[in-house]
């Protein structure tokens, strides 16, 4: 049991000092980042929506080309 507990904390102690090797980046640039995460997903949402429908709209004519 104290095997276990030791690997358990020496786990905990490990992920300590890696943490403490991270650069973490500024209040800025998590700013900068989340806009430019958020541009991006509605650019690329705006032109999969328009995909969606030229390609219901064309369908849609289509079947109706058959009736």
């Amino acid at each position: 049991m104290k095997k276990i507990a030791k690997k358990i904390v020496s786990y905990f102690v490990e992920s300590w000092h890696e943490l403490t090797k991270v650069a973490w980046p500024t209040r800025k640039q998590v700013i900068e980042m989340t806009i430019a995460v958020i541009v991006i997903t509605l650019v690329v949402g705006a032109i999969l929506g328009l995909f969606d429908f030229g390609f219901s709209k064309s369908l849609t004519a289509l079947i109706n080309l058959k009736k």
